[in-house]
C-alpha cells in the first residue's frame, strides 16, 4: 500500500514528488476543502460561537477524490504549509476525510500524520518524515477565532452600512481599519496649509593662492576633486539655524546683504571613516515593501511570484516575520562569497538577526533561497524560472540574503565648517571607499567631493544663493509605505498583506492615483466616517492591534479562543442594536442633497435627489422605485472630446474600480483611455498626449512617430 502525501497546490505537490520514491502519492487539496458557508451566518452564537464548516462545491470532488486515495494508503502525511493557515488545512482534511478514526483500534495508532518544513527541498522533506508531530490545535484555533471575528464584523455590520448608505458595502475587522488610515492621510494632505522658509547656500571655491607652503600632520587631507562646492548656512551668532528658520524673503534678504564683503574662512575640517551594515534578509513585509520600491509590484503580485517559487523549491516560505536563518544557509552565503567575491568581502563571521516584532516565529526562517550557490545568472539555478517577475523576484531575494552575511560598505565621511563674520556654513563630502555588500546588493547613496583644503584657508566666494521653499504635504500612501505601517502598528500579519490591500480597493474604498499611491474614493470617505462615528472599535488602530496580539496568544496557548470572542461580540452586538435605531440614512447622506441644484427628473419631473454606491456619486429619481430614472456624476477635465469634438474627456471606472477617461456623451462616442489625458495634442497625430503612472507623458498612438522617436 502507498503512503499518500496532502498538500495544498499542485505545483507543490509536483515538487515534492520529485524527492520520493513509488510507494508515496502526492496530491494537492486545492485549498481549503471546508469553509464557512457563503449563504448564511454559519456560527452557532447560542452554542458558544461554534462555527458550522460546510464542504464547498468546488471541493466536492476533490474531497471525493481523497476520501477514496485515502481508503487505498496505509498512513497520510499532512504536508501543508506551517502557519495557522496550513495547520487549519490539515485539520479540515483530518475533519472531512474521517481521519480522527483510528485503523487499529488495538494499538490506538493514528492512521495520519503532520509533517512541517521551511523550503521544499529533498533534505527538508526527509527531515521532515523522520520528525512527524501532532496538529498544533492552538494554530487551529487561532485560525478559527480570526475567521469567526471577521465573520461576525462582516456579516452582521455590512447590512448595516446596506441600510443606512447603499447596497453592496461591506466591513471589516482588519480593512475598515486600513481605510481609516487612507482616509485620515488623505485629510490631512487636504488640511495642510504649505509654509515658507528659505534657505541661504553659498558656492565656494579654492582660492588658487591657498596652497599650504608646508604640510605637518595637524593638517587633514581630502581627496583631490572639482575645485568648486556648495555650503548651506547652519548658524548665526553661535546658533543652530533651525530647517525652517528663516521664514520670509525680507528676513533671507537681510542675511544676504549683512554678508556682503565678508571674509570665508574653512573654520574646522572633520573627516571619519563611516561603516554601513547590510540590511537583513527578507520577511514577507519587507520583500512586499521592496519588490514595490524596486519593480512596483503590487504586494499580491509578489506573493503570488514567491508562491511560485515557494512551490518550486526554489525559495524558503514565504509569509513570515522571522530573521532567523539556519545554519546551513549560513555556511552556504560563506562559502558563495568567499569563492565568488573574496576575502575581502567576508566579515570573519556569520551575521544572526533577530526581529523587533514581538509575534515573530523565531522557528521560522527568514525568506530566502535554499541554495546560495543558485545565483541569479548560474543557469542551473534559472532553470526552473519564469522571465520577468519571477527572475527578477528571485534575483532580489537571491542578493539580498548573500549582501547580509557580507562585510560592511566603507565610506570617507568629511565636513568642513566655514566662518563669516558671525555666520557658519557647512558643507559635507561622501566617497565610497570599499563597496562591501553593496557589490552583490547596490543601494542608492550620493557621492560628493571636496576639494583639498585645510583649516584657515581663506575661499573664494562665486555666488550666495537665497532659495524660497514651502513645507510638503505628507505623501499618500504607496502600498510599500501602507505595510510598513501596518506592520509598525501591528494590524495584520505577513499572510493578511496582499488580501487587506486587494480588498480595499475591491471593494471601491480606495483607487490608486496615477503615480500608484493609494487615494480613498468618496465612498470610502463616507463609510470610514459613519464607522468611526458609530463603531469606533471596529476602526480604531489601537483596538485593531490588540486583537491581532489575543490571536497571537491564543496561536501560543496563552489564551482561549472562546472568551476573547465573547469579549469583543456582547459589546458590539449591543451597539449594533442601539445604532440601528440611532442612526438615520437621510442624515448620513445630508451632505449629498445639496449637490443637485434643484435638478428635476426628466421622465416624471420629480425631484432629482443625490446618492452613493461602492461605483461613486450618481442623481436618481426621488419617487424611485416608481420611476428609475439616474444619471451618473461625472467629473470633467475640461477637455473636449477629440473623436466627437461635443463631449468632455471625463473620470470614469471600471466595475473592478479601474479608473479610465472617456468621452461624456457615452454611448454614443466611445473614445476612451486608461492614461490621463493632459490637454495637450501631440504635434504628429494630434491625438490627445496622456500622463502614464511612472509621471512620463507620450503620446497614445502606438503608430505615431512621436513614439518612434522617443524609442530610437
Amino acid at each position: 500500500m502507498t503512503t499518500l502525501v496532502l498538500v495544498e497546490s499542485p505545483n507543490k505537490a509536483k515538487t515534492i514528488s520529485k524527492f520520493l520514491d513509488k510507494t508515496f502519492k502526492v496530491e494537492a487539496t486545492f485549498g481549503h476543502i471546508r469553509d464557512l458557508p457563503t449563504d448564511k451566518f454559519g456560527i452557532d452564537i447560542k452554542n458558544d460561537f461554534q462555527p458550522q464548516y460546510v464542504i464547498p462545491s468546488k471541493a466536492q470532488k476533490i474531497v471525493k477524490t481523497l476520501k477514496t486515495l485515502a481508503k487505498q494508503a496505509c498512513l497520510i502525511i499532512l504536508a501543508t504549509d506551517e502557519d495557522r493557515e496550513g495547520e487549519a488545512i490539515s485539520w479540515h482534511v483530518v475533519k472531512a476525510l474521517g481521519l480522527d478514526e483510528t485503523k487499529n483500534q488495538k494499538l490506538k495508532t493514528k492512521n495520519y500524520q503532520r509533517i512541517a518544513f521551511h523550503e521544499i527541498t529533498k533534505t527538508a522533506i526527509v527531515e521532515a518524515l523522520k520528525n512527524p508531530r501532532e496538529i498544533d490545535i492552538n494554530l487551529v484555533n487561532a485560525q478559527q477565532a480570526r475567521r469567526i471575528l471577521d465573520r461576525i464584523v462582516g456579516y452582521k455590520l455590512s447590512p448595516f452600512l446596506w441600510q443606512k448608505i447603499a447596497q453592496g458595502l461591506s466591513a471589516g475587522r482588519v480593512q475598515s481599519a486600513t481605510v481609516r488610515l487612507i482616509v485620515e492621510r488623505e485629510r490631512e494632505i487636504q488640511n495642510f496649509k504649505p509654509e515658507e522658509y528659505w534657505q541661504i547656500e553659498a558656492r565656494f571655491a579654492k582660492a588658487q593662492n591657498s596652497k599650504p607652503k608646508t604640510q605637518n600632520k595637524s593638517q587633514i587631507q581630502i581627496p583631490q576633486s572639482d575645485n568648486e562646492f556648495t555650503a548651506l548656512l547652519v548658524r548665526k551668532d553661535g546658533k543652530i539655524i533651525p530647517r525652517f528658520g528663516i521664514k520670509t524673503k525680507n528676513e533671507a534678504e537681510k542675511i544676504v546683504a549683512d554678508l556682503k564683503n565678508a571674509e570665508y574662512v574653512v573654520e574646522s575640517i572633520e573627516q571619519k571613516q563611516i561603516m554601513r551594515n547590510p540590511p537583513p534578509p527578507f520577511t514577507t513585509s519587507t520583500l512586499q515593501q521592496e519588490a514595490w520600491q524596486r519593480f512596483h509590484f503590487p504586494a499580491k503580485f509578489t506573493m503570488s511570484l514567491a508562491q511560485q517559487l515557494y512551490e518550486k523549491g526554489i525559495i524558503t516560505y514565504h509569509r513570515t516575520d522571522s530573521l532567523n536563518l539556519s545554519e546551513q544557509s549560513l555556511i552556504g552565503a560563506k562559502n558563495y562569497i568567499l569563492k565568488n567575491l573574496g576575502k575581502d568581502y567576508w566579515p570573519g563571521f556569520s551575521r544572526k538577526y533577530k526581529t523587533k516584532s514581538k509575534s515573530a516565529q523565531e522557528a521560522h526562517e527568514a525568506i530566502r533561497p535554499t541554495r546560495p550557490d543558485f545565483a541569479p545568472q548560474n543557469p542551473v539555478g534559472q532553470a526552473d524560472l519564469k522571465k520577468g517577475g519571477e527572475e527578477k523576484l528571485y534575483d532580489l531575494i537571491w542578493r539580498r540574503f548573500i549582501a547580509c552575511q557580507a562585510s560592511q560598505a566603507l565610506f570617507d565621511s568629511t565636513k568642513v565648517e566655514i566662518s563669516a563674520k558671525n555666520y557658519l556654513f557647512e558643507a559635507a563630502g561622501q566617497t565610497l571607499k570599499f563597496d562591501g555588500f553593496l557589490k552583490i546588493y547596490p543601494m542608492n547613496f550620493e557621492e560628493t567631493n571636496l576639494p583639498l583644503l585645510k583649516k584657515r584657508d581663506v575661499l573664494t566666494l562665486i555666488k550666495l544663493l537665497s532659495s524660497q521653499h514651502f513645507t510638503q504635504p505628507p505623501s499618500r500612501f504607496s502600498e510599500a509605505t501602507l505595510i510598513k505601517l501596518l506592520e509598525k502598528l501591528g494590524i495584520g500579519r505577513p499572510s493578511t498583506y496582499a488580501p487587506i490591500l486587494e480588498t480595499i480597493q475591491t471593494r471601491g474604498y480606495v483607487v490608486k492615483d496615477e503615480k500608484k499611491y493609494l487615494m480613498p474614493t468618496e465612498i470610502g470617505f463616507l463609510v470610514n466616517d459613519v464607522l468611526v462615528a458609530h463603531f469606533s472599535s471596529i476602526v480604531d488602530i489601537n483596538f485593531t492591534a490588540t486583537m491581532e496580539q489575543e490571536l497571537d496568544e491564543i496561536s501560543q496557548g496563552k489564551k482561549q479562543w472562546l472568551p476573547v470572542i465573547k469579549e469583543f461580540y456582547e459589546p458590539f452586538k449591543a451597539n449594533l442594536k442601539l445604532k440601528e435605531k440611532q442612526v438615520l440614512k437621510e442624515e448620513v447622506l445630508a451632505n449629498l442633497r445639496s449637490q443637485t441644484n434643484g435638478e428635476v427628473c426628466p421622465e416624471c419631473q420629480s425631484p432629482l435627489v443625490a446618492k452613493i454606491s461602492k461605483y461613486g456619486k450618481f442623481f436618481a429619481c426621488s419617487r424611485f422605485p416608481d420611476c428609475k430614472y439616474k444619471k451618473n456624476i461625472l467629473v470633467s477635465l475640461n477637455i473636449k472630446c477629440p473623436k466627437c469634438k461635443q463631449g468632455e474627456i471625463v473620470e470614469r471606472f471600471t466595475r473592478k474600480r479601474k479608473r479610465f477617461y472617456g468621452c461624456s456623451r457615452w454611448p454614443d462616442c466611445d473614445f476612451a483611455l486608461w492614461d490621463k489625458p493632459t490637454g495637450e495634442t501631440c504635434q504628429d497625430c494630434g491625438s490627445l498626449i496622456v500622463k502614464t503612472k511612472w509621471g512620463k507623458t507620450k503620446c497614445p498612438n502606438k503608430e505615431c512617430q512621436t513614439n518612434a522617436k522617443t524609442n530610437s
